[in-house]
């Protein structure tokens, strides 16, 4: 069962979007008076062209029109240098505010339980920080400059019309209601469709992941054509839900554009009948209207027209801001007295139904090596992940040197999975992780500390080599060893490995054990013990099975007691 990262409800959105307007009340100041500049360098050549028209029919000179001439000539300079500052000021001040939205997303994802995302899945937010980031852009990018300067245009040509008689400004408000009656029909109708996009979006996100991450499985169980077919039911419902909402948008237009002709008709034929009556409404005026009325028909399009980028952007919007409002705990601040790490009593379920773990209790003395062992499914990662502090227990407590785990600061315990992650860039730079301020002698000790240097060293620039993706392949071995070189520059107390050997194949396998014992030597260590060989050489044993400590002791003493673990060594060795 899965369960989705929250989703903003509007009142949280707009909190947040105000919060981050408030923030950066200067940029914004600026970019309104860019913006009414521009707008208002567009409204002044219609109203000169009323003028020009009532002096030519009432038989001015020429000379007069000039510096009516003159006047549009610098106003339409002034207008585009103020329009270009808009657009640049809006896209930046967006673009800022996205920026610090996106790293906000990042980094609440990151200080996650590791349960939580493996419980919402990673192709959610993959497709927040993906699909929902480049719609905001879009949006931000494109939309947003287009809205302001809209809004400016309609606002000032609204004015402008009441300035040039206020019954032809009333004439021009008489299609108001159309527009208002359009956008009500379109919103609540478009709006749920666009979150349902959004979502699914997401799950197809979340299954392209989970295809590709368990590819050797769907290969080995020729799953194939089942999980091509998920995907692509997951791709169609993404695409009826946007040809849906196209649809929608289309109809939506028709309705606009009928609003259009009914205020330009009132316009022009309450503005004849002005004139006509002698009412003090002149021809010139008239126009002038008309044509800013028609102006106005072009922003106010734009902003009803861009209402499905803003809607697609507003549901991206909400689904990044619902990140954040996930409960993160803050990082611990207490150093423990010693190195001694108990667990007491801990019992753990990653759902209501089933408990993993059942009152388990253990205890690492400082400078101990302790291996858990017991068959798959027995629990022994859910321990290593509650000993490093990756999970809480549901019940019980996980200590170093009486602290809590995750009321510890930073470096005090680490833990490395058989899943050693090597990031892209210089390898120096991937070992320094662990420790920015490394130099390169300290990376290099820590290298040859888990017998790592000769091979790093080969590499076509040594440290300085590019590897992870689009870099210097490494083999799985080569990357367990890079992370247990982290570990050694990190230095931490506690050390927690978790099948840390087990990607390095039959061949590799001594090699690398002993890589991770010089890397662990003298430190507290919790180990998940995927080869027997391992577990033989520390220097207590615990057995789980089902969730529960069966056994407990020396390699040699529950071999002898001919138990749980003697069979497990007796499998191994025939294996073996």
């Amino acid at each position: 069962m899965s369960y989705a990262l929250p989703v903003a409800t509007p009142r949280q959105t707009w909190a947040w979007l105000c919060r981050q307007l408030r923030a950066h009340r200067i940029e914004v100041a600026v970019t309104v008076a860019a913006g009414l500049g521009a707008a208002g360098a567009s409204v002044v050549p219609v109203t000169a062209l009323g003028r020009l028209i009532d002096l030519v029919r009432n038989g001015a000179a020429s000379a007069t029109l000039v510096p009516i001439g003159v006047l549009v000539l610098v106003i339409a300079l002034l207008g585009g240098v103020a329009a270009g500052a808009t657009t640049t000021l809006a896209s930046r001040l967006g673009e800022r505010i996205l920026a610090g939205l996106r790293e906000q997303t990042v980094g609440v994802a990151l200080r996650l339980p590791v349960h939580t995302l493996d419980r919402a899945g990673r192709g959610d937010l993959l497709a927040r920080v993906g699909a929902d980031v480049a719609a905001v852009g879009t949006a931000v990018a494109e939309v947003m400059p287009t809205v302001i300067s809209a809004l400016f245009l309609a606002l000032l040509s609204v004015t402008a019309m009441f300035g040039l008689d206020w019954r032809l400004g009333l004439a021009g408000l008489a299609a108001m209601p159309t527009y208002l009656l359009a956008l009500r029909w379109y919103l609540p109708r478009s709006a749920p469709i666009y979150a349902a996009e959004r979502a699914a979006v997401g799950a197809r996100s979340q299954l392209l992941m989970e295809s590709l991450q368990g590819v050797r499985t769907v290969h080995a169980y020729r799953l194939e054509s089942r999980h091509l077919d998920a995907i692509n039911d997951a791709s169609a419902r993404a695409r009826d839900l946007s040809v849906g909402v196209f649809a929608l948008f289309t109809r939506f237009v028709g309705r606009i554009s009928r609003a259009e002709l009914l205020g330009l008709a009132t316009i022009l034929v309450a503005g004849f009948c002005y004139v006509r009556a002698g009412w003090g409404v002149t021809v010139g005026e008239t126009a002038a209207a008309a044509v800013l009325f028609h102006r106005l028909y072009n922003p106010v399009s734009m902003i009803l027209f861009t209402f499905d980028e803003i809607q697609a952007a507003g549901a991206g919007l909400a689904r990044l801001v619902g990140v954040g409002t996930l409960a993160v705990a803050p990082a611990g601040t207490r150093t423990p007295a010693d190195t001694d790490l108990t667990l007491r009593d801990v019992t753990f379920g990653y759902d209501e139904r089933a408990l993993v773990l059942r009152g388990i209790s253990l205890r690492v003395a400082p400078g101990e090596r302790v291996a858990l062992v017991g068959s798959t499914g027995a629990g022994k990662t859910t321990v290593a992940s509650i000993a490093a502090g990756l999970l809480r227990p549901g019940s019980g407590t996980a200590t170093v040197g009486g602290v809590p785990v995750d009321q510890l600061v930073p470096g005090i315990v680490a833990i490395i999975s058989q899943e050693a992650h090597v990031f892209a860039g210089p390898l120096i730079e991937d070992l320094r992780l662990a420790d920015p301020d490394a130099t390169i002698e300290a990376a290099e000790a820590a290298l040859e500390r888990v017998g790592a240097l000769d091979w790093a060293r080969g590499l076509p620039a040594g440290l300085a080599t590019v590897v992870g993706e689009g870099g210097h392949p490494l083999t799985a071995a080569q990357a367990q060893q890079l992370a247990l070189a982290r570990l050694v520059l990190l230095d931490p107390a506690v050390a927690v490995l978790d099948e840390a050997t087990a990607e390095a194949g039959s061949a590799g396998a001594r090699e690398l054990e002993e890589s991770a014992l010089a890397a662990t030597k003298g430190r507290t260590t919790l180990l998940v013990a995927h080869r027997l060989t391992q577990a033989a050489g520390a220097d207590r044993i615990v057995v789980l099975e089902h969730g529960e400590v069966v056994e407990e002791g020396t390699h040699d003493g529950l071999v002898a007691a001919g138990g749980r673990y003697a069979m497990l060594w007796s499998a191994w060795q025939s294996r073996s």
